[in-house]
């Protein structure tokens, strides 16, 4: 009986072995089993390459096709225009998007604001306003001033409009006094809200009333925060560029100020070097952009 039971055992179970061997032949080893059962949410899961604000090779997504956090943004004012100063060929070929601010009134206004709009760039007129200090020289043709009545200011700032081609805004050239001045900023935010544009505070003024006014009248409160060029060589817009990339990734966005002009070339040079060190950290968009995107501000500007 005892010999009999091992047979049975031996019958039962070899076939039992057998089984149980073909089984492990057909499953894969190990880590190949663990990374095919995990793919899915590793997927989903796992970080593009690029900059943990930026967009990654694959277009602002994952390996998982999931979209990322936007890049912040940064717009750039280029003040001036109007006049064929030096540089503004320069501004023109800069590889990223640009704001063109234009004076009227001047021997290349219309010129200039045509060239921006076929280009692509957002247009502002850069309306000389009174300063606190400085020469009367320096404001240029149509300025508002705080001397004038309510319709002498209504009508200088719909001239400048009107000479100025496709803007979309207004930013000040100088205007530390007017900025300051709620009769007459007053005037100037009816204007832009009336035809659908807004108001960009450069900020030379840091008592500038144009930010509460604009929330107060529904419009967005956009102001400028870095000068490029106070300090005019291409290796201090350079470093200035540095601080926008730093402004840009703590607060979402910067707005940022510079200039055709006397040092226009220097201040073009020192914008391209750093928009290089900048490549897949921050997004240049133009004002009208930044404005749409970050206040939901939508003009009902119709341009020509």
């Amino acid at each position: 009986m005892k010999i009999n039971n091992r047979r049975v055992k031996c019958v039962l179970l070899y076939p039992l072995a057998a089984a149980v061997i073909m089984s492990a032949a057909l499953i894969p080893s190990g880590p190949h089993a663990v990374s095919a059962a995990a793919s899915p949410d590793k997927a989903v899961s796992a970080p593009a390459p690029a900059d943990s604000r930026g967009s990654s090779a694959s277009g602002n997504r994952t390996a998982g096709n999931q979209p990322q956090q936007a890049l912040s943004r940064v717009a750039v004012i280029i003040d001036d225009f109007g006049n064929s100063m030096r540089g503004t060929e320069e501004m023109f070929k800069l590889p990223v998007k640009i704001t063109v601010a234009v004076m009227p009134f001047l021997r290349s206004s219309e010129q200039d604001a045509r060239r921006a709009h076929e280009l692509g760039f957002d247009v502002l007129v850069h309306l000389p306003m009174e300063p606190r200090q400085g020469k009367a020289e320096w404001l240029g043709p149509g300025a508002v001033l705080t001397s004038m009545s309510d319709a002498e200011v209504r009508g200088r700032v719909e001239a400048a409009l009107d000479n100025v081609p496709y803007a979309i805004g207004i930013n000040n050239h100088m205007g530390s006094k007017v900025t300051g001045d709620e009769r007459v900023m007053g005037i100037v935010l009816e204007v832009c809200k009336e035809r659908g544009l807004f108001f960009v505070d450069s900020h030379t003024n840091y008592r500038s009333v144009a930010g509460r006014m604009a929330r107060e009248l529904g419009m967005p409160p956009v102001e400028n925060h870095i000068f490029l060029d106070d300090v005019h060589s291409a290796s201090h817009v350079e470093k200035q560029m540095k601080l926008v990339q730093e402004r840009a990734l703590s607060h979402k966005f910067c707005v940022t100020i510079g200039h055709v002009g006397i040092q226009g070339k220097e201040t073009a040079a020192g914008i391209r070097s750093g928009i290089a060190g900048m490549k897949d950290k921050v997004q240049f968009v133009g004002i009208s952009d930044l404005v749409r995107e970050e206040w939901k501000w939508n003009s009902r500007l119709t341009l020509p």
